[in-house]
Parts: structure tokens; sequence; C-alpha cells
């Protein structure tokens, strides 16, 4: 075999052209722009505003963006690139138009686009100026051609959000812990849609009965109650829908004991809603209980009623993982293996801020409205609307690297020692695990970082 043949730089070399060192950034910043923001104005859907002589609704529509802009000291607008917000210390961010109509007895009185804040543009993205300039280009606006983009300019400091690896969504991973020399075996989910994620833990106890964790639920929910719930109603129904191997179906008996008395779906709701809300009257105890079905419950299956019956047959396949681990049919999950992790770019990490600050201007919009009262129409909207809520909010968090929540250290200050040590930094992950811990095995190098990850 000559050396030719084996000689793949050549391909490497290509995708490097062609692709960048940033991509990552960039294709997760692009995703947000193009699908995320509109996802999440699209949760809010509308906004009812109630008047003692005139209610009515906004309607929420289309977001778009416009070309990266500055309010200069004299109320001017000029346009900007990176450049000239790095020399003059301004953030390089474009403004966010949402379509807002107003809607009475099912009519669209009148619509108009509104600004509702500013978003930091990552250089070299999509909505920035310089995407797909050719190097002549680059350099008459005072660019590096090599520059690889894949960052923000806050205030001209250079903020890089560092990807963040995290366990996989949406995926059943069984493992066991040992508790006061038990073993105890557990079926965990981490259901995540744009921005909101919410983790469902299935557990075995000693004596084989499996109960439920669920976000928003302060006890736990034995697992047949919750699958009668979503819709399931009769044991044969249900243990088919865990499996169909009799002597999986054989080790549900616990469960099936410890659900009793209940045998219908309404049943189960009335019994979940009790537990979740007690002391409240009956009609909200139940609101409250089909909320936590719909909304608490593997959001990423949907968040309607007709789609608890997937949820139910989701909840049996977890169920089915979990007792083959305490069959010795399957091994536990490698928490470490690549398959099971992902990372967290810019697109996700701005997905989770934009949809606080977009909650808190719904709300401050409404309380406005509600207390002008007789003022209405679009020219009220607009005067309602705080944009620095939005603004403030993301620049705060990419200046400082805080996103809520006691996540600190999220974005760093980009390295320009020299060419190698910006690529290598806009290339770098952060584990999630405290460095108080001796996680020898998540330090471990693991035979799927092959070929993705650099174990320099």
């Amino acid at each position: 075999m000559s050396q030719e043949t084996l000689d793949m730089w050549a391909i490497i070399h290509n995708i490097l052209q062609k692709e960048g060192v940033a991509r990552q950034h960039l294709n997760s910043y692009g995703e947000f722009i193009e699908r995320g923001l509109q996802s999440i104005i699209d949760e809010v859907g509308e906004i009812e505003i109630e008047t003692a002589e005139y209610p009515y609704r906004i309607r929420l529509g289309k977001i778009k963006l416009q070309q990266p802009r500055i309010m200069e000291l004299d109320g001017s607008v000029t346009h900007v690139a990176p450049v000239e917000a790095r020399l003059r210390n301004l953030t390089y961010g474009s403004p966010i138009m949402l379509e807002c109509s107003i809607v009475e007895d099912e009519k669209i009185l009148e619509s108009r686009f509104i600004h509702i804040g500013d978003i930091p543009v990552m250089v070299k993205s999509n909505a920035c100026v310089l995407h797909n300039l050719p190097d002549t280009k680059l350099i008459e606006l005072g660019e590096d051609p090599k520059d690889p983009g894949g960052y923000f300019v806050i205030n001209g400091s250079e903020r890089v959000i560092i990807g963040l690896e995290d366990l996989s969504y949406n995926k059943i991973i069984v493992d066991t812990e040992e508790t006061t020399g038990n073993l105890v075996y557990k079926a965990k989910v981490y259901s995540s849609i744009v921005g909101y994620r919410a983790k469902l833990e299935l557990i075995m106890r000693p004596d084989g009965s499996i109960i439920a964790k669920i976000p928003g639920s302060p006890v736990d929910i034995p697992l047949i109650t919750l699958i009668r719930a979503l819709g399931l109603e009769s044991d044969k129904d249900i243990a088919d829908g865990v499996s169909l191997n009799s002597i999986i179906q054989d080790e549900l008996e616990p469960s099936f004991e410890k659900a009793g008395e209940i045998e219908t779906s309404r049943d189960a709701i009335v019994y979940i809603s009790k537990r979740i809300a007690p002391g409240m009257l009956e009609e909200f105890q139940i609101k409250r209980a089909e909320t936590l079905l719909d909304w608490g419950l593997l959001p990423h299956l949907g968040k309607n009623p007709e789609n608890r019956n997937e949820k139910a047959l989701f909840l049996g396949e977890a169920t089915c993982k979990l007792v083959e681990l305490r069959l010795n049919l399957v091994a536990s999950d490698d928490k470490d293996h690549y398959g099971n992790k992902v990372i967290k770019f810019a697109g996700q990490m701005l997905a989770d801020l934009f949809r606080t600050a977009f909650r808190n201007l719904v709300r401050d919009m409404k309380y406005q409205l509600e207390r002008s009262g007789q003022k209405r129409g679009i020219n009220a909207v607009a005067a309602a609307v705080r944009p620095g809520i939005i603004s403030d909010k993301l620049n705060n968090a990419i200046a400082t690297g805080n996103w809520g929540r006691g996540r600190v250290g999220v974005t760093q200050l980009l390295d320009r020692t020299n060419y190698i040590s910006t690529i290598s930094h806009l290339r770098r992950i952060q584990s999630p695990l405290s460095r108080s811990q001796p996680n020898f095995e998540a330090r471990d190098l693991h035979s799927t970082h092959f070929g993705r990850i650099c174990p320099a």
C-alpha cells in the first residue's frame, strides 16, 4: 500500500477549510435564531388582557431579526460591524422584532412588528454582517480573514460560551445505586424541549414495587397508578405495554399490588391530585394533576392530553428496561460513554435564558396593559413593551457568565494570546461535575472519545 492512499490529512484539511474550527458554536446559534426563538414565542402564543370594559387578546406571530445596530447618544441608529463594537466598547447585537396582533371576538383589529429587545449576535453566524464574506472584503472591514468566529462582543470584550457536557436527553438510562446495604435499581429520563427539561426517575424498591418521581410532585407516585392516569386502564393493557415477555410481566406483581383499589383512569387522576395538592378544592386538584401529566411528565412527547397514550407506552419501555436490569438481562448504562452524552453549546444555553426573559416581558406587559385600562390599540401595546427586560438579561449573563440557578463561569473571556490558544478556547468543553469530588471514571479517557475529543 502506498503512502498516498493512507494520507487522510487532505480530508481533514478540507473539512477545516470548509467548516472552520468553530462550526459547532455557529451551527448551534444558527439553529436557535432560525427555530428556537420562534418556538419559545409559539409556546406563549396569546396574551389575554382582562380589562373591565373591553377584554382582548394579543396574538404573537412571526419573529424577525434586523441587521446589527446601535443607538447613538443623539438617538440616531448606526449599523455596526464587530470591529467597531470592539474599538468603541459596544455590544454587537441585533434588534428582535415580534409581530403582535390585537384580537377581539376572533377578529384581528390591527397588527404590527414591535421591538421587544436586542439579542447579542455571534461573530460570523448567519445573523452577522461578516457571514460568507470573501477574504478581501473582511480585510476591508478590518477583520482577520483567518478568525473563526463563534464568540460574542459584549461591551467591547470578546466572550465565548464554553460547551457544557451533559447526559443525553429523552433517552432511558438505567443504573444501580447502593443505599444502606441494598441495591436500588433506577431508570432515568431527562426529557427536554427547547429551553426546558424535566427529569423522570423510576425506582425499584427492595420489595420489587416500582415508584416514579416527577418534577412538580412532592410525593412519589406508584408506577401502575401513573400509567392508569395516562389512559391504559386494564391490567393486561398495562402489562403488555411494559413487555410481552411473561417473565418480565411476573416481576410487575408487587407494583400491581401497590396500585390496590384504583381501577380506572379517573380514579388514578383523583389519587394523584390528592397527593400533589392536598387541602385544595377538588376542581383545582384535578387541574393540577392534569397539568402535571401534560407538562411535568415527559414534555418531549407533547404537552396535550392526546399525547398521554404515547407517554404511557414510553413509561412501559422504561419499566421493561428497569426490570431487565434487575434480571441481569441488560447491563447498566455507562454514563461516561459518549453515546449517552450531549454537549450544550451557545444555542441551547441562550434558549434557557431567552425563555425566562421572554416570560418576564410577557408578565410585565400584561400588568402594564391591565393597569392602563382605557388605553388600547397597537400603540398602547408598543408602549407597554420594555425592551430592556430581554436585552439586559442576555447581555448581563454573557458578560458575567452567571446563568442563574447557581450556574457560574458559563462564558469566558476569549483567549487571544495567540492563534492556537484562540482555536483551543473555542473548542473547549466543561464538565458539570464539581472539582471537589474525586470522580475518577469521569476524568478518565474513554474509548468513545476517539476522533471526537482531544485528550491533551
